[in-house]
């Protein structure tokens, strides 16, 4: 019997109630929404529930948001795939954008460490428990997360190119 968006749904309310929410399905992505304290119990649940084996993390991503409220300027994505059914889940919890940190699952999927890695590299989002959250791509001595919103695409001094049509608003001097 194939795996349906429904009994993932009623599965995961019947076990985590309110912590889970906004359940869509875009295209063939099934999306729902995470409380961020509950992010590696919902995770390893969805890996090791018997029907559902989600046993691969195809990617795990950040998004920042800086228009959004305090406690929803970030996002962590997380993207988990049952191969048994083929069946794909997008996963996104919302964190604080004044401190923005989440527990790691790289003790639950090996392949988080990277992803959380480069995650931090980028956005400064500190996941909790990491073995080695450090730098991965940009040297150490960077003190910015490039693509968080505030971060200018180009030099400033450039007119042929303007952050505004990229979603990113320009700092002035």
């Amino acid at each position: 019997m194939a795996l349906e968006t429904i009994e993932i749904q009623e599965k995961l309310t019947e076990t985590f109630g309110e912590n889970v929410f906004r359940f869509t399905q875009e295209r063939d992505i099934f999306s729902f929404e995470v409380a961020s304290d509950k992010i590696t119990a919902v995770i390893l649940f969805l890996k090791n529930d018997p029907t559902l084996r989600f046993h691969f993390l195809t990617d795990l991503c950040g998004i920042h948001y800086p228009d959004n409220e305090e406690n929803r300027q970030f996002a962590v994505v997380y993207h988990l795939h049952n191969w048994y059914e083929n069946k794909r889940i997008k996963i996104k919890a919302f964190i604080n954008g004044t401190n923005p940190e989440i527990k790691t699952i790289s003790n639950i999927f090996l392949c988080a460490n990277w992803m959380e890695r480069e995650t931090y590299d980028f956005f400064g989002i500190n996941f909790i428990g990491h073995p080695q959250l450090k730098r991965i791509l940009n040297m150490d001595e960077m003190i910015s997360f490039p693509m968080r919103k505030e971060f200018p695409m180009e030099d400033s001094g450039r007119t042929d190119k303007d952050d505004r049509y990229f979603g990113r608003t320009t700092i002035n001097s």
